[in-house]
């Protein structure tokens, strides 16, 4: 009889012990089935070295002088922390940019022959003629490149959405650019290995973005290649970091120049890569420079790539602007008046 109980006990045990295990590996189970989606990391990725994409970066950077017919897309991103941006609508556009840092920028409404604003910098000065718009953006202005300066109008207006694109809005926008910083950004400066005190290194870096194709977010594998001034304390300095995507074969598309602090300045992403001129060179036909400081972003597309003109040598008083309309002037460096 007691072997009997036992046995009981014993099946009973062996039961109860099977039913515990069971709910106790239940959700455990649940969780290894369970499919979560994420991200997709796109293939394959390419590799290159820091002496390769720095002969990458420096191919683009043979190119001297730059003319072409361009569209031109501006906008305004001083409420970017509320969420909201001014999109101005496309303008006509030719651009004229020679190195060292020349350049001459005429804007024209769509469709018709008339200039809303002419624009040059001769790599010290800028300056800029608005001739459509309000009164008070109708000027000739006066400036250095080197300067901070604040916006035309003194004023900082409560951005809404869903707002009208006028040619008076493009105009408000187009007054507060400066025209030195398309130089860099059409006409990249060359990476000097030989420079005192630069140094250059290499990183991955992966990013998950919305594919331009599908649409989709994918997670897309990029290398960095940071320039580095060195400092006398043992420290560096961030100068100018270039972006090199890596899927299916390494592409150059991105750079972003740092100031003193390390604040970002600029960030100009170049896409569109095609054969332009009647010399068939290779370059971005898309240029897209945001000024985060400076609270706005402009896009410069080549209308006809195969009309672009490089490499011709323009004379300096091309990128000196005078003012033959009699704007009212105003002088950025001259004293302020009590």
């Amino acid at each position: 009889m007691p072997t009997k109980i036992a046995r009981i006990l014993a099946s009973s045990l062996t039961l109860w012990i099977v039913l515990v295990l069971s709910l106790a590996t239940q959700p455990a189970c649940n969780l290894v089935k369970k499919s979560v989606e994420v991200d997709k990391l796109l293939t394959p990725l390419a590799d290159a070295d820091t002496p390769q994409l720095i002969a990458m970066v420096n191919k683009l950077t043979s190119v001297k002088s730059i003319r072409a017919k361009v569209d031109i897309q501006f906008e305004d991103t001083s409420f970017a922390t509320s969420g909201v941006a001014e999109k101005y609508r496309t303008a006509d556009g030719q651009i004229i940019v020679q190195r060292p840092g020349k350049v001459y920028l005429i804007v024209q409404a769509p469709f018709v022959a008339s200039d809303i604003a002419q624009m040059t910098s001769d790599g010290e000065h800028f300056r800029i003629a608005i001739f459509k718009g309000e009164e008070k953006y109708k000027k000739f202005v006066r400036g250095t490149n080197a300067a901070v300066y604040s916006k035309l109008d003194g004023t900082t207006e409560t951005a809404t959405k869903g707002k009208v694109n006028t040619e008076a809005q493009t105009v408000k926008a187009l007054s507060n650019l400066r025209p030195q910083h398309l130089t860099d950004a059409v006409l990249i400066r060359p990476i000097d290995t030989h420079a005192q005190g630069l140094l250059y290194a290499r990183s991955e870096f992966f990013q998950s973005e919305k594919d331009p194709t599908s649409k989709k977010r994918v997670v897309r594998g990029y290398y960095l290649l940071d320039e580095l001034q060195t400092q006398g304390d043992g420290s560096a300095r961030l100068l100018r970091r270039f972006w090199f995507n890596r899927v299916n074969a390494v592409q150059f598309t991105r750079i972003q120049t740092f100031d003193d602090d390390g604040v970002l300045t600029t960030d100009t992403v170049y896409s569109d890569f095609k054969p332009v001129s009647e010399q068939n060179i290779t370059l971005p036909a898309k240029i897209s420079l945001t000024r985060p400081q400076d609270h706005y972003e402009i896009s410069l597309t080549y209308q006809s790539p195969e009309s672009v003109v490089l490499d011709k040598e323009y004379q300096p008083e091309v990128f000196v602007l005078e003012n033959k309309t009699n704007l009212p002037e105003v002088d950025l460096d001259a004293p302020k008046k009590p």
